[in-house]
């Protein structure tokens, strides 16, 4: 594992789940905004062709494993300017009734216990900074609920009080806290995660949808929060496309 050791000059920004979607993209966009970044993810092979790519640095990391987050924490050099907790997904889209509670509990560890093992690790680096934020990349599932998605929404719930909780617990301390909620994003990989690998279900999700946001769009988002002076604070920033008016009211263009 290589260390961290980025220019004196530029700050220290991680991103988990930087292997692909919404990750890579913030892992880009903080690069051109100035920050060292540190990509972090379980698929070594992609990490290390993106840290090639925007001049950061790749470690490996799954944040199930305390011992992986201690690692990643151990690699580091320097204090941490901002965390982007971005490593996350879903599993399913069964009825509570019929739901796998082994999909709740991986949806429930790598969304919120994982959340709770890298910011819990990384905030005396934050704070060392003087001038630190945690992003927590949430949902708009965490803002409401929709049939088939209780494991989920109510991860992303725990995450949204979670955010809330720690903007608490940290304030008069120089770390600020965002919650960016992001509604429909058409990634590569997320619905197909979700339905374990069926391309034709997860292309249903965004059939008709003439423009579903972007990863490259959240990103945006991320770039602007963390570039906002420090003493402003964007607790929390919803983002929809212009097509879905709530989680489960989309407009579908019919061919």
């Amino acid at each position: 594992m290589t260390n961290a050791t980025p220019e004196q000059s530029r700050p220290i920004a991680i991103v988990t789940g930087a292997s692909s979607g919404i990750g890579a993209a913030s892992a880009r966009r903080l690069a051109a905004e100035g920050f060292h970044v540190v990509v972090a993810a379980r698929r070594r092979d992609r990490l290390d062709a993106l840290a090639a790519e925007i001049g950061g640095t790749a470690i490996e990391l799954d944040v199930t494993s305390d011992e992986s987050v201690a690692a990643l924490v151990a690699a580091l050099d320097g204090p941490v300017r901002v965390l982007v907790n971005n490593a996350g997904g879903a599993k399913g889209l069964d009825p509570i009734e019929q739901a796998s509670v082994e999909d709740w509990r991986w949806m429930f560890d790598v969304n919120v216990l994982g959340t709770l093992r890298v910011t819990k690790a990384l905030i005396p680096a934050l704070e060392a900074s003087g001038a630190g934020h945690v992003v927590l990349m949430s949902s708009t599932a965490g803002r409401g609920v929709y049939e088939g998605g209780a494991g989920y929404t109510g991860a992303k719930h725990a995450i949204a009080a979670f955010s809330e909780t720690l903007r608490l617990e940290l304030n008069g301390r120089p770390i600020r806290v965002t919650e960016i909620a992001p509604g429909m994003v058409r990634t590569d990989e997320f619905a197909l995660v979700r339905f374990e690998g069926d391309a034709e279900r997860a292309a249903k999700v965004y059939e008709g949808v003439a423009e579903p946001l972007t990863a490259d769009d959240v990103a945006d988002c991320v770039a602007w929060c963390v570039t906002r002076p420090p003493h402003v604070d964007i607790d929390l920033l919803v983002v929809r496309p212009l097509a879905q008016a709530t989680n489960y009211k989309v407009h579908r263009e019919r061919g």
